[in-house]
């Protein structure tokens, strides 16, 4: 019995540490993205007020038209590179925390099984469908796990598709402009 709880204990271990690892990551991504936003404002500010003095040096709607649509252009190669900022920051995220959590599920369910299967091992006469059950529940949750895992990597596929298609309109229409 000492031995389980020690497993026990050994398991709630490195549930702390994936748990502070998974902390970190997300503090440094969150720190990644309040930069890029940082200097995108301060970017922004920056082109407001040029445009701003370009926009009160105008003396006829030629030239209006002529600043507008030399502003345009920018104004979209500026958004297309925030929005893979975006992106880069939130995918290299997802990639990382994936992997920790993937790791860590893979070795904390061996564990667990370990522990398990030892303290069933010393389950009394006559528990067999207790075991049994206890046995298909860990086989539905290891099952439900897996179905989990493969519909996010799914859904981070088709995000990732749907991210490289609306760059690639936004570049074409940014070559027809």
């Amino acid at each position: 019995m000492i031995k389980t709880n020690e497993e026990f204990a050994a398991i709630n271990k490195a549930a702390i540490e994936s748990l502070l690892t998974i902390a970190e990551t997300s503090l440094n991504n969150v720190e990644r993205l309040a930069a890029l936003n940082l200097n995108t404002a301060r970017a922004f500010f920056a082109d407001a007020v040029a445009n701003f003095g370009a926009l009160a040096a105008v003396k006829d709607p030629q030239e209006l038209i002529a600043l507008q649509s030399a502003q345009a252009k920018p104004a979209v190669e500026k958004a297309v590179a925030y929005s893979r900022g975006v992106y880069e920051i939130l995918s290299n995220s997802a990639n990382g925390l994936s992997q920790i959590v993937e790791g860590q599920t893979a070795e904390l369910k061996k564990s667990f099984s370990t522990a398990i299967e030892q303290s069933l091992k010393n389950a009394p006469a006559g528990s067999e469908t207790v075991v049994a059950a206890v046995k298909s529940v860990l086989a539905q949750a290891d099952s439900a796990y897996e179905t989990m895992s493969q519909s996010s990597q799914q859904a981070k596929a088709m995000i990732e598709t749907a991210v490289v298609s609306a760059n690639a309109a936004a570049a074409k229409l940014m070559k027809a402009a």
